[in-house]
């Protein structure tokens, strides 16, 4: 655990072991990245506790944050080109909100989070695209 950090917190959850790793959703780099901004979203909540501002706006953000993850996750599972681009459209939905709660905590444009998440965002807005002009071709894409 980082020395900042108080030592009666939580331990940040370690990466997926290597047999979930095998996962095919793992090679989508929207889901990697929305994996690790929940893990780093966590660990700045964690350190900002104190501040009674953060207690109500922290857990919305740590669900809304890894949301986006969960969503990809199960829209990649889905068969249908149609449900899986619901769920990207939801995790893109979970993506918008992350950025009003990083409003309210005061995250900049500077900050790593930000970062991620834009690339998050635009990652989704093509996954998105894609799935609807597969749609629209009549195509399936497979999983």
């Amino acid at each position: 655990m980082p020395a900042d950090l108080p030592a009666d917190l939580p331990a940040v959850p370690a990466p997926a072991s290597s047999e979930y790793r095998r996962d095919p959703v793992e090679q989508l780099q929207a889901y990697r990245l929305g994996v690790a901004l929940t893990r780093v979203c966590r660990v700045r909540l964690l350190r900002m506790r104190a501040d009674p501002a953060h207690a109500e706006v922290g857990p919305q953000l740590l669900r809304a944050v890894a949301s986006i993850a969960a969503n990809i996750a199960e829209g990649y599972s889905r068969s249908s080109v149609a449900d899986r681009r619901k769920f990207y459209e939801y995790a893109l939905g979970s993506a918008r909100e992350v950025v009003v709660w990083f409003e309210a905590l005061g995250l900049t444009e500077s900050d790593e989070e930000t970062t991620q998440l834009t690339s998050i965002r635009r990652l989704l807005l093509t996954m998105i695209r894609t799935t609807r002009e597969t749609t629209a071709a009549g195509r399936r894409v497979g999983m």
